[in-house]
């Protein structure tokens, strides 16, 4: 390997560019931020900047922290930490107005007072929107301006992380790849602490609600690196995503259901009152789950807001209308064909209340980690409060910390992975086609052992048949992740459904830390056991 070249990111080196990238980023005052924002332009905001929903806060007069923490836990389906679903909704509020503090015009009634709609499995309206279903879009423009109006931080993009660096067992950065040069050289960006926020693993399937960015780099390197991880196996598909053959698929926000739209058959018939108590307000799991279920017999699915909405469409939800009519449909007047689409990861890196990983000088923040807050089926609009409240955290922990002496030399920095930085111009473009094709026919919403037998099988081939490209290596070991702990837990259990065990099993009902012992089609190393029996290496 040749030298690299050595750059000093200051205190803090934030990977991800996100929500929850930017937000820890601004709650680190008066820490030197760099932020590294990935091989896209720093104008793209990722996933982020896609949510239409949301953000949950218990807001209103007939509502408290402890419903909402009630309403987490319930949603998750047995795996929810009821100490991190409590934080969560108790810090809410807070974070929602450290948002308006930052600019952003949350949606208010004649009175001045917030706007509070209601999504699936709310006891109560507690959502915060932005022009109805633009949510993403405005609190990310926002926290871009904030900062880039900062001083503090420092903004770096054309670099895509490979690899994370160690010192003596600590992680001090990361070897990125500068894929603006010609020849694609190597930079050791060095920083005394480290956040990881790379968001989620959507592009691992042939249809999602997330850009091409969301292919799980960020969870790749943490497993190579030997972090804990949990709850892979669980991958949310968002009931209502609109059918229109584009990939990512646009988004019908659930905001629409909350106000009272209804999904339909190509017969005209409503279907989810029975299939659940709560009809098109049940479980996202659910809803997607009946949703297929409509669509393999036959049916065509959609879902019909033109009573509940009609003429105020463009008005109150002005994304999701642009979206239609750019396809020829009226949702005033025609019905939006739909179907489930892989949406967010409940999985991930685990982490503390203080969004530290087990691995020494390593924080992980949003959709990347997994914080206990979502179990087995994430309550619609946390995601981007969870990022917002553990941000606040981990900017908080590293804040109280005691100055080490931060040393910007490469003496005595390794690579956790040195194969990966070599040079790969390939693309493997036909290869992931068929790795998206095969995830999403054999772990999507209904698995069996043996189609999850045959995805590894297939992972297997798929890895040993080329040199891959990195994009390739790191999705093959995302791939494995999620499909080797769908075989391993047998059960159903919210967002991981197994037709040969339909039923939960309270010898699961827990979260199951493991570490990936190695390259894709390997083994993974079960440690068993509960949370508590992960080491924290940070603490």
């Amino acid at each position: 390997m040749t030298r690299p070249n050595i750059v000093d990111a200051g205190d803090v080196l934030v990977l991800g560019a996100g929500l929850a990238g930017l937000f820890t980023a601004l709650k680190l005052a008066p820490k030197r931020v760099t932020v590294l924002a990935g091989s896209r332009c720093v104008t793209e905001h990722g996933a982020s900047a896609w949510a239409q929903g949301g953000i949950a806060a218990a807001l209103g007069p007939d509502d408290s922290p402890e419903l909402h923490t009630q309403d987490t836990i319930a949603a998750g389906a047995g795996l929810v930490d009821p100490k991190i679903a409590t934080l969560l909704a108790q810090e809410a509020p807070d974070r929602v107005h450290d948002l308006i503090a930052y600019g952003v015009p949350f949606d208010r009634d004649a009175k001045g007072d917030l706007v509070l709609g209601r999504e699936a499995a709310h006891s109560r309206n507690r959502i915060v929107h932005v022009s109805g279903d633009r949510a993403g879009a405005v609190i990310m423009d926002a926290l871009w301006g904030a900062a880039r109006a900062d001083e503090r931080i420092s903004i770096m993009a054309g670099l895509r992380a490979v690899s994370f660096a160690k010192r003596k067992n600590k992680i001090v950065g990361v070897y990125a790849i500068d894929e603006t040069a010609p020849e694609r050289s190597s930079v050791l960006i060095l920083a005394e602490h480290v956040v990881l926020a790379t968001g989620g693993i959507g592009t691992l399937f042939e249809v999602t609600t997330n850009p091409p960015s969301a292919k799980g780099d960020g969870l790749a390197m943490a497993a190579r690196a030997g972090a804990a991880l949990a709850d892979t196996a669980f991958v949310q598909f968002h009931p209502t995503a609109i059918n229109v053959g584009r990939d990512p698929a646009p988004l019908a926000t659930e905001a629409l259901r909350g106000e009272g739209a209804w999904l339909i058959n190509s017969r005209g018939e409503r279907f989810m009152a029975a299939a659940h108590p709560d009809a098109e307000l049940a479980p996202r799991d659910v809803v997607a789950r009946e949703i297929s279920r409509q669509i393999r017999q036959g049916n065509d699915v959609y879902l019909d807001c033109r009573k509940a909405v009609g003429e105020a469409f463009p008005d109150r939800f002005p994304t999701v209308f642009a979206s239609c009519m750019a396809e020829d449909i009226d949702p005033r007047i025609d019905p939006i064909p739909i179907a489930p689409a892989a949406h967010y990861h409940m999985g991930g890196v685990i982490t503390d209340t203080h969004g530290r990983t087990t691995l020494d000088g390593l924080w992980a923040c949003g959709e990347v980690a997994c914080t206990g807050a979502h179990g087995a089926n994430r309550l619609a609009s946390n995601s981007l409060l969870e990022a917002l409240v553990f941000g606040a955290r981990i900017a908080a922990d590293i804040v109280n910390r005691q100055r080490s002496a931060h040393i910007v030399s490469g003496v005595g920095v390794e690579p956790c992975n040195s194969a990966l930085l070599a040079p790969n111009t390939k693309t493997s473009l036909g290869a992931i086609k068929r790795l998206r094709h095969i995830m999403t026919t054999r772990v999507g919403l209904v698995r069996t052992e043996q189609s999850l037998s045959l995805a590894l099988d297939d992972i297997a081939d798929l890895s040993s048949a080329q040199t891959p490209s990195l994009d390739l290596l790191n999705l093959l070991v995302v791939a494995e992740l999620v499909t080797r702990d769908a075989l391993e837990r047998r059960e159903s259990r919210g967002g991981h459904f197994r037709a040969d065990y339909p039923e939960p099993s309270v010898e699961l009902a827990r979260r199951r830390p493991f570490t990936f012992s190695g390259d894709p089609a390997s083994d993974i190393g079960a440690n068993g056991g509960d949370i508590q029996n992960a080491s924290f290496a940070s603490i």
